[in-house]
């Protein structure tokens, strides 16, 4: 048999892209912030986020002429895109507006989690001592947050509940990855997925007049918390073993959480601390396991 060719390394080592995606992806609770001060509702946030990340991905398909989903690739695709855009998208930023950027980030957390559940469900994966330790550790630390709050923080049922639906809705990328992201380009999938995305969005968005503070923020969220923090991870996750990216990656609560605390005075109280360390550390759990390559999802 012959042997691949070696894919030639990036210009900038693996480990700090893996990082400047976290670091990207902790950005997107305080853009949203940002935004939703500046007048805009959570799902118009959500909304121009998947349309104009989306332009930006059918532009990179294009180019470089990626191959698109047809026929039943492209249905589930479009039902991807409902499930993993509209659905994860506005819950993100409806659990921003309810809880907080640091609270949103946290519950996002809860991905892995949901994934070792879902895998076992639904693709007989082994449900091991690792994976019920990590989702014990998951509803322990959730509940740890409920109970300790923290200045700037509101921990209500919906800030709860929109964030365990991001981390649910996040954790679909695993399923759906798998079936796909080895047969398709990803920048070709999300070419697609996020277009039906913002047009699931379009009718329950109210649009309002925006400052340009207000599209900055969207720029922002659109071209470096989704565009290039994808494609930062997914070209460091190729010189990197998965292990060591999901660790890294795991920066990425902790980047919102100190963001927020410095611009927003958001203060997760220590008891709420001790929560979020159990539920990035369930993470991390399930992140080093034999089947880590599937356990973390691979796009915001």
């Amino acid at each position: 048999m012959t042997p691949r060719p070696a894919l030639p390394a990036p210009p900038i080592p693996a480990p700090l892209l893996i990082l400047a995606a976290a670091v990207l992806w902790g950005l997107l609770g305080i853009l949203g912030k940002q935004a939703q001060a500046a007048g805009l509702d959570p799902l118009e946030v959500a909304f121009w986020r998947a349309a104009l990340a989306g332009t930006l991905y059918a532009a990179h398909a294009a180019v470089t002429r990626a191959r698109l989903p047809r026929g039943r690739d492209l249905l589930i695709t479009a039902a991807f895109g409902v499930a993993g855009v509209s659905i994860f998208y506005g819950s993100y930023q409806l659990a921003v507006r309810a809880g907080g950027a640091s609270l949103a980030s946290v519950l996002l957390y809860t991905a892995p989690a949901f994934v070792a559940v879902l895998g076992w469900a639904f693709l007989r994966e082994r449900l091991g001592h690792r994976e019920l330790l990590a989702v014990a550790g998951t509803l322990g630390g959730i509940a740890l947050i409920s109970l300790g709050g923290g200045q700037g923080v509101t921990v209500t049922p919906a800030a709860l509940a929109w964030g365990l639906t991001a981390g649910f809705t996040y954790s679909l990328y695993y399923l759906y990855g798998k079936a796909f992201f080895t047969r398709y380009a990803p920048p070709a999938l999300l070419a697609v997925a996020l277009p039906v995305g913002a047009v699931v969005l379009l009718p329950f968005v109210t649009f309002t007049e925006k400052t340009p503070g207000a599209w900055g923020s969207l720029g922002a969220i659109a071209v470096f918390s989704t565009y290039l923090a994808y494609l930062a991870y997914s070209w460091g996750l190729r010189h990197l073993p998965a292990t060591r990216a999901s660790v890294i990656a795991s920066l990425e609560p902790v980047v919102a959480a100190t963001l927020a605390a410095l611009l927003f005075g958001e203060r997760l109280s220590a008891l709420a601390l001790l929560g979020a360390g159990l539920v990035i550390g369930a993470a991390l759990l399930l992140s080093v396991g034999p089947s880590d390559t599937e356990r973390h999802p691979s796009a915001e």
